[in-house]
């Protein structure tokens, strides 16, 4: 039987602790329990582990699907945008913290649960989202390719594109007095990842994200040449997919980022357990509150299983026979289950 969400909370948290070795950051922990209260769609955010946990008894049918390389905590805030190796303006997944070995499906229901949840309407139009993502990972199955935003896609660089006021509070967000020193490691990787490690550079923590929250991150922000840089490193763990059912401890994130399909960024790199991403604001996360609206428009959501069909690593042939022989409505009936899961944990975990 499943513990209670709260007793799930503080075992998974006390694992957490003794997986980081000490550098849990428990301010964080208390700000992600504040944004678990706030609402459905945060508390998914927060709780992958907890959707490891339950999405099988909640769709047992789809643990015997084929198995994939999968992106684990998606949703429809963890896309993003960045430069590639050629310059490109590119979109998409940002976020593999939770990448395993998993089937296939799960990636698409825990999106589509997402969608719902983030609406806060799991009624009206709720098939059509639905359609959306199922009729995007179909076309990203049978075409796999990234979306380069420089030529094509215009409605998606309007959307993920920062208007000048808002790329200057971006540059404000970063632009406080440095930290008391961080630790070696942290230091060490950020200073690798700067175009001139010899050179000056301030550090400092940050507090980003909801999953993630709890894990140490830190910031490097420098002057070179002309302007300011800035790079993030964040402690990495196993993913709470393996934690749950086993199989492969190794962290994965680097191979899913680094997919033979993706346009990938250069400047993201996993190593020695730790994650190290360049942020600009062409290099960054899109979220909610920039524009709900766009985020789970019909388009978006179509672009997202596009996506989510890029990243999958698996046999797509395999895959596609599969999603074939599904039946019309089967991610609307388990995303709207399993969307009903995740409001009954959250109304458990506000008591």
């Amino acid at each position: 039987m499943t513990a209670s969400i709260k007793a799930s909370t503080k075992a998974y948290e006390t694992w957490l602790g003794a997986a980081l070795g000490g550098d849990l950051v428990e301010a964080d922990l208390a700000e992600k329990h504040d944004k678990m209260r706030q609402g459905p769609f945060p508390f998914l955010r927060a709780t992958y582990w907890r959707w490891a946990d339950t999405v099988l008894e909640v769709c047992p049918d789809l643990a015997t699907a084929p198995p994939v390389l999968a992106i684990g905590d998606t949703h429809v805030e963890n896309f993003g945008c960045w430069r590639d190796a050629e310059g490109r303006l590119v979109w998409g997944a940002n976020d593999f913290d939770d990448a395993a070995v998993m089937p296939w499906p799960l990636d698409i229901v825990r999106l589509a649960a997402s969608a719902l949840l983030a609406r806060g309407d799991q009624q009206s139009g709720s098939r059509e989202l639905c359609q959306a993502i199922l009729a995007g990972y179909a076309a990203g199955l049978a075409d796999p390719r990234p979306f380069i935003l420089e030529r094509d896609h215009k409605w998606l660089r309007k959307a993920v594109v920062l208007p000048e006021r808002e790329r200057a509070a971006y540059w404000a967000k970063f632009a406080g007095p440095p930290s008391e020193p961080i630790p070696p490691r942290f230091r060490q990787a950020l200073r690798a990842a700067l175009p001139d490690p010899d050179g000056a550079f301030d550090t400092f923590p940050r507090t980003a994200g909801v999953g993630s929250l709890g894990r140490p991150r830190f910031v490097a922000r420098a002057e070179w040449r002309g302007g300011p840089i800035l790079r993030e490193v964040k402690a990495m763990v196993v993913s709470a997919w393996v934690l749950r059912h086993g199989g492969d401890p190794t962290i994965r994130v680097a191979d899913i980022a680094g997919g033979r399909f993706r346009a990938v960024d250069p400047h993201y790199q996993v190593a020695d357990g730790l994650a190290v991403r360049r942020l600009s604001p062409n290099s960054r996360k899109i979220e909610a509150r920039e524009s709900l609206e766009t985020l789970i428009s019909v388009e978006m959501l179509t672009a997202m299983g596009h996506e989510i069909a890029v990243c999958q690593d698996g046999d797509r042939a395999v895959v596609a026979a599969h999603l074939d022989g599904l039946p019309p409505d089967w991610l609307h009936d388990r995303a709207k289950a399993a969307a009903g899961r995740v409001e009954g944990d959250w109304r458990d975990f506000r008591g």
